[in-house]
C-alpha cells in the first residue's frame, strides 16, 4: 500500500509508475476530508420508489427499465448534477435478448442406461448465439477439471485435447478454493477470475467446444441452485456481437451436483476422486465415454438499454475523474414465490446502491466542487453479466487513463451499524491506504471478505473498470455488528441469501435498520472526496494482475 506522487509533466508518468514511495510520504498525499450530512430521507425515498412493483423489477429493455432511467435522470438533476455524456444524461448500450423455450431434457447415453435430466430441475442452458434453434446430438462429454488455461501458471486443463463438437464438464471456482489461507497457485481460498463461470464459458469457446456445463456446488459457488435456476431462466440479455455470437459455444449451462454425480457414476468414474485430481498441477482432461443430447428454441429481441451518467465538474482539474458506480437494473419478472409474486423487486440489490449515488451526489454538490470531476455512473444490465459497465469500459465517456479510481456500491447492508467493513479484494491497490484513513476517522477497521472463495471482486461492476487498469474499491458493511457482534452479522447474511437474494422477497421494508447504511455512505463520501482532492495517482500494487495495464496507460502520452 504505497503511493506514487503526482508529477506535473504527464510525459514523466510512465517513469513515476516505477517509483515506490514510502508509506510516510504516501499518506501525506491523502487529504483530510470532513464528512458531510447525507440525506436518509433521500435514501429511503429512492430505494422505496425503485423497488416498487410499478417498476416491475427494473429489467433492461422493459417499460420498468425505461421508467427507471427517466426517474434517475430526474433525481440526478435534482441532486445538482450535470449531464455527463457530452450534454446527455445517457449512454446507449446495445443489447440482444435471447429467450430460450421448448427445452428438451438433457439426455446422457453411453452408460448402462440412459440418464434423463429435466430443465430447471436438474440443468439449465442458454445460447449466446443468435440462432433460432439449438440442437445438440450425441456430443461427447469431457471432464476438464476447472476448465482453466493459464500459461503463466503452467496450467492447462485442456492440454492435448481437441474440443470441437464436445461438451466440457467443468467444476466451479478454481483448484485451491478449499485452502484455509490465501496462498496458492490460484491465490488459495480467494477466487481468481479463472474461477468465475464467465471465464469458463469464454475459455470453452476459445477451445472450440460445442457446449459447456458447469457443475453447481453451493459452497464453491457461494449461492444455491435457486439462484442459478432463477438467474438463468427466461430472457437473457447480452451485448451485441459483430458475429452474432458465432464464436461462442452452442450452449452454456449448469448441472446440479446430483446430476453430475449420476453422470460420473454412469461413466464408471468416482466423482470425488475426479474432483481431487483436478486440483493437481498436470491434470489432464478425462473423456467420460458418454454423449449428451438436448435442444431448445430461441426468440430474439434487439434493443438498447442505457447507462445514466451525471457529473460534478472539478474546480482545478476537471479533466481528471473519480467514479462512483452502482447498477440500477434487477431481474424483472422471475420465478414466482409461494404466494404467486413473480416480481424480483431488487430493493437491496440494487435500488439501495442506486439511491446512494443520488444521496452522495447531493452531499458533494452541497459541499461544492472538488478539485477533480466526480462522476456518478448508474449502469444497466449488471445482472446479465456486468454488461452496462462492460460497455462503458470498452467505450468510456471519460478516458480511463485520466480516471483516478472509484468506489462501487452494490447491495447495501441493512444489518445495523458495524465495527468493521468487509474489504472485497484487499491488498490489490494503493487505494487501501485511502480506505484505512477513512475507516480510522470512523473508528472502524477493515477485514478481508469472509468468503474469498466466492470471487466477489470479479462479480460486480467495478471489475469492468479494474480489468482495464482503473483502481476500484469494493467495500461492504462488515459482519461485526455493534448490536450482536459477528453472530448477528452472519445471521443477517444467511437470512438475506435464504429469503431475498434474487428472489421476490427482496422488497422494501419500512422496518430496516439504516444505521449501517448511513455509516457506509459517510465512508464512501470521504473516499470519493479524498481521491478527488489528492494530487496522487493511486496504482495497483506490485504483482497485481492489473498493474501492467495501468502502467501502460500511464506511460501513454497524456495518461495519468
Amino acid at each position: 500500500m504505497t503511493f506514487r506522487p503526482f508529477l506535473a509533466a504527464a510525459a514523466l508518468c510512465g517513469l513515476a509508475a516505477c517509483a515506490t514511495p514510502t508509506m510516510e510520504t504516501a499518506e501525506g498525499g491523502i487529504p483530510d476530508v470532513t464528512p458531510q450530512s447525507i440525506s436518509l430521507d433521500t435514501m429511503k425515498d429512492i430505494t422505496r420508489t425503485l423497488s416498487d412493483d410499478s417498476f416491475e423489477g427494473r429489467a433492461p429493455g422493459t417499460p420498468g427499465g425505461e421508467k427507471t432511467v427517466a426517474y434517475l435522470i430526474e433525481q440526478f438533476e435534482g441532486a445538482g448534477l450535470q449531464p455527463g455524456n457530452n450534454g446527455s444524461w445517457c449512454q446507449d448500450v446495445p443489447l440482444v435478448e435471447i429467450t430460450g423455450r421448448d427445452f428438451q431434457p438433457l439426455v446422457v447415453t453411453g452408460g448402462a442406461q440412459a440418464l434423463t435430466f429435466e430443465p430447471q430441475q436438474d440443468w439449465v442452458g442458454v445460447s449466446y448465439r443468435e440462432v433460432d434453434s439449438v440442437a445438440i446430438s450425441d456430443a461427447e462429454l469431457v471432464f476438464v477439471g476447472y476448465g482453466i488455461n493459464a500459461p503463466e501458471k503452467g496450467w492447462n486443463d485442456y492440454a492435448g485435447l481437441d474440443m470441437r463438437g464436445k461438451i466440457a464438464v467443468i467444476l466451479v471456482n478454481d483448484p485451491d478454493w478449499r485452502s484455509e489461507t490465501l496462498e496458492g497457485t490460484f491465490n488459495g481460498r480467494a477466487m481468481t477470475y479463472y474461477g468465475r463461470w464467465t471465464y469458463k464459458y469464454e475459455e470453452a469457446a476459445r477451445q472450440g467446444a460445442a457446449g459447456a456445463l458447469v457443475i453447481h456446488q453451493t459452497e464453491p459457488a457461494s449461492y444455491g441452485w435457486n439462484v442459478v435456476e432463477s438467474s438463468w431462466s427466461g430472457p437473457q440479455a447480452y451485448a451485441q456481437r459483430g458475429d452474432g455470437g458465432a464464436s461462442q459455444t452452442m450452449m452454456n449451462g449448469w448441472i446440479t451436483e446430483g446430476a453430475a454425480s449420476a453422470i460420473f457414476d454412469s461413466a464408471g468414474q468416482d466423482f470425488a476422486a475426479m474432483q481431487a485430481a483436478a486440483t493437481q498441477a498436470g491434470f489432464k482432461p478425462v473423456p467420460l465415454g458418454l454423449t449428451a443430447s438436448t435442444g431448445f428454441q430461441n426468440d430474439f429481441r434487439r434493443f438498447s438499454s442505457r447507462n445514466v451518467i451525471g457529473i460534478l465538474p472539478g474546480s482545478t482539474r476537471p479533466d481528471e475523474y473519480v467514479l462512483h458506480t452502482a447498477h440500477w437494473d434487477h431481474l424483472g419478472r422471475c420465478t414466482p414465490d409461494e404466494t404467486g409474486d413473480d416480481i424480483c423487486n431488487g430493493a437491496i440489490d440494487n435500488a439501495s446502491g442506486t439511491a446512494a449515488l443520488v444521496a452522495l451526489a447531493q452531499a458533494h454538490a452541497n459541499k461544492g466542487p472538488a478539485e477533480r470531476t466526480l462522476v456518478f455512473l448508474a449502469v444497466t444490465a449488471e445482472e446479465s453479466g456486468l454488461l452496462g459497465s462492460e460497455y462503458y469500459g470498452a467505450n468510456p465517456v471519460f478516458p480511463l487513463d485520466r480516471t483516478v479510481g472509484g468506489v462501487n456500491m452494490d447491495a447495501l447492508v441493512f444489518a445495523g451499524a458495524a465495527r468493521d467493513v468487509s474489504i472485497v479484494g484487499p491488498g490489490k491497490s494503493e487505494l487501501d491506504a485511502y480506505l484505512m484513513k477513512g475507516l480510522a476517522m470512523q473508528g472502524r477497521v477493515g477485514t478481508p471478505n469472509p468468503s474469498p472463495q466466492a470471487g466477489y471482486y470479479y462479480r460486480s461492476d467495478h471489475f469492468s473498470l479494474a480489468k482495464r487498469g482503473v483502481p476500484m474499491l469494493y467495500v461492504k458493511s462488515g459482519d461485526d455488528l455493534v448490536n450482536g457482534g459477528r453472530e448477528a452479522g452472519a445471521a443477517y447474511q444467511r437470512a438475506y441469501r435464504a429469503t431475498a437474494y434474487h428472489r421476490p422477497g427482496d422488497e422494501y421494508d419500512a422496518n430496516w435498520d439504516w444505521s449501517g447504511v448511513m455509516q457506509d455512505l459517510e465512508l464512501f463520501y470521504v473516499l470519493g472526496r479524498m481521491m478527488a482532492d489528492t494530487q496522487d495517482w493511486p496504482n495497483w500494487n506490485d504483482g497485481d494482475e492489473f498493474r501492467r495495464i495501468r502502467d501502460e496507460s500511464c506511460a501513454a502520452p497524456g495518461g495519468c
